[in-house]
């Protein structure tokens, strides 16, 4: 099956070209706005907003078959190229604007940030297995847009397959806090305290890619266990 927009070749199961954001097989739909921070709601709804914002951004830039992909403009308030990512595996390319999302919502450019939003979702989206890491990941995302609940649907998934992985915690404590729980909040810091020192000495391959914010959250738990602090939500790659 090849895009009607661009001619790329693209998987049966696509919903969005890969290349150039067309959607699949229908016209467009109308979407919502979007500012990093707000609530969006229900899970469905917030996914079905990320996912219009992504085709109506980039349908306006589609180009006939055999045209450069529309990917390769800059994201708005940003003079960097958007990731190629019409080369790369799946696993890369979600892993790519993953680290370039983080990278805009850590410069404090929610209108960048936003562009790739959408796009990231989509690709962990489209991979055929999910693992821990992968799930961290969809979860900080959601943390970035301001999706407490979908946040804490991942922490739970991570928790089954791993009861005391470092990583639901996290999710769980900054998703409490963007709902404004803190009694659910500090119980996430204080479970992540508990077990720490057991999980970080089974050396994870993700705790080692996420250790610099595993060190900033063992920092803002202790600060919060110990009453110096009430927590704020904070993202971290």
């Amino acid at each position: 099956m090849n895009c009607h927009a661009c001619g790329a070749q693209l998987a049966g199961t696509a919903r969005f070209c890969h290349k150039c954001g067309a959607q699949v097989g229908g016209a467009l739909p109308q979407a919502a706005g979007w500012r990093g921070g707000l609530p969006w709601g229900v899970a469905g709804i917030a996914v079905g907003a990320l996912l219009t914002v992504l085709v109506l951004r980039l349908g306006a830039g589609s180009r006939e078959p055999g045209a450069g992909a529309p990917a390769s403009a800059p994201a708005p308030g940003s003079l960097l190229p958007a990731p190629d990512i019409s080369q790369m595996s799946p696993e890369e390319r979600a892993t790519r604007l993953y680290n370039r999302v983080m990278s805009l919502h850590s410069q404090g450019k929610p209108d960048s940030a936003e562009f790739f939003l959408p796009m990231a979702l989509q690709a962990y989206a489209m991979l055929p297995a999910l693992d821990v890491d992968a799930r961290y990941h969809i979860g900080v995302l959601d943390l970035t847009g301001g999706h407490a609940a979908a946040a804490l649907a991942q922490a739970d998934t991570i928790r089954r397959a791993v009861p005391t992985h470092l990583f639901a915690f996290m999710l769980k404590a900054r998703a409490l806090e963007l709902e404004r729980d803190p009694a659910g909040a500090l119980r996430a810091y204080r479970d992540f305290l508990r077990n720490e020192k057991d999980e970080r000495a089974k050396q994870r391959p993700e705790y080692a890619e996420h250790g610099q914010n595993l060190d900033a959250f063992h920092e803002q738990a202790t600060e919060v266990t110990s009453g110096k602090t009430s927590g704020a939500p904070r993202q971290g790659r």
